[in-house]
């Protein structure tokens, strides 16, 4: 695949394909292929937070008394979240050297420094409770615990593939692997922050995890109008072995998510792993819905854990106010600019 070229006076403004197109780079966002897009580079712009202006000083004297089993889940997962953010972060980074749309380009720049933000906000949190050494201690989980090295290996390969050989097929299959991280990965771990949440339990991290949460959810609006618009623009991508490949590495994927539920959360008050397990495959449902094709699961169609809405994608993007503390969620009022009903 080719790079974009800094500059071009024989290609439009405006591109010809997302990739393997032709774009002068120059951005008019008056002149975008996709407009929409523009609403979204507004609404992430709004969405800007620092890790360090969420107060800590609670979480660290709650973590103390949290059970053991409650600790040892609350480090191993934000192991997980440090490791999916990290390869998130270098994915971005190569998607946004091959769009040959300077809109996209731009777009995909705000995501990366977001999931920069996301990295940092773990190493913030880990280092508000333990010490340096069992932060580094933390950080290593990946490498040896093998369940979480599966789950990691799972989405890295696949990003690896890209990363090895560019190609529109290649770009098809990291799109999908995309939804599965932003859209899917995190949604357990989510549930136990939110768990402990809801007995008033680490609500600083509650809080930074549902800022993090908002913007994955975005990004996910992002990625799968790339994948609708890849399509478009490739038409033979849009073929029976590739549409079988999606629905495939989905289910793969919620499989991963549930073992891994399963494996943290089985000794963890108050989660119900069979509601889990449904509440995964809702989830997985509504990114596939987000990609234009048709739902893989049958009898998920409504959020079946009603203590975790408050938290949800839905209530993320409709409330005005911290469910908690009433503090305001959304960084920037929301209205017919910037509010996106459908994420």
């Amino acid at each position: 695949m080719k790079l974009q070229q800094i500059f071009n006076t024989e290609a439009p403004n405006q591109s010809t394909r997302i990739i393997e197109g032709e774009c002068s780079g120059i951005l008019n966002w008056n002149d975008i292929r996709m407009p929409h897009m523009y609403k979204l580079y507004k609404v992430l712009l709004l969405n800007h937070w620092i890790a360090d202006e969420i107060p800590m000083s609670k979480d660290a004297q709650q973590f103390a008394r949290l059970d053991p089993e409650e600790q040892r889940v609350f480090k191993i997962n934000i192991s997980l979240l440090a490791v999916l953010d990290s390869m998130q972060t270098m994915f971005v980074g190569d998607v946004k050297r091959y769009f040959t749309d300077s809109s996209l380009e731009a777009i995909s720049a705000i995501i990366g420094q977001q999931e920069v933000v996301h990295n940092q906000s773990y190493s913030y949190v880990l280092s508000s409770i333990v010490s340096d050494q069992e932060q580094k201690e933390i950080f290593e989980y990946w490498k040896k615990d093998p369940v979480l090295l599966e789950r990691n290996r799972f989405i890295a390969d696949i990003y690896q593939s890209f990363r090895d050989e560019q190609n529109p097929q290649t770009f098809f299959h990291a799109m999908v692997a995309d939804l599965i991280l932003e859209g899917i990965f995190f949604y357990s771990t989510f549930a136990f922050f939110y768990n402990l949440a809801r007995d008033q339990k680490m609500m600083g991290t509650s809080q930074m995890i549902s800022y993090i949460q908002r913007d994955e959810n975005q990004h996910c609006y992002f990625f799968a109008e790339v994948f609708k618009q890849l399509l478009v623009d490739f038409p033979e991508l849009n073929s029976k072995e590739n549409i079988a490949y999606v629905y495939r590495t989905i289910d793969e994927a919620v499989q991963l998510e549930i073992n891994w539920a399963h494996y943290t959360l089985s000794q963890i008050a108050g989660i119900d792993l069979n509601e889990l397990e449904n509440y995964i495959k809702y989830t997985a449902n509504k990114r596939l819905t987000l990609m234009g094709m048709d739902k893989a699961y049958v009898g998920v169609d409504v959020n079946c854990m009603p203590w975790i809405k408050p938290f949800s994608d839905d209530a993320l993007n409709s409330t005005k106010t911290d469910f908690f503390e009433a503090k305001s969620r959304n960084y920037g009022k929301v209205g017919d600019d910037n509010g996106f009903d459908d994420l």
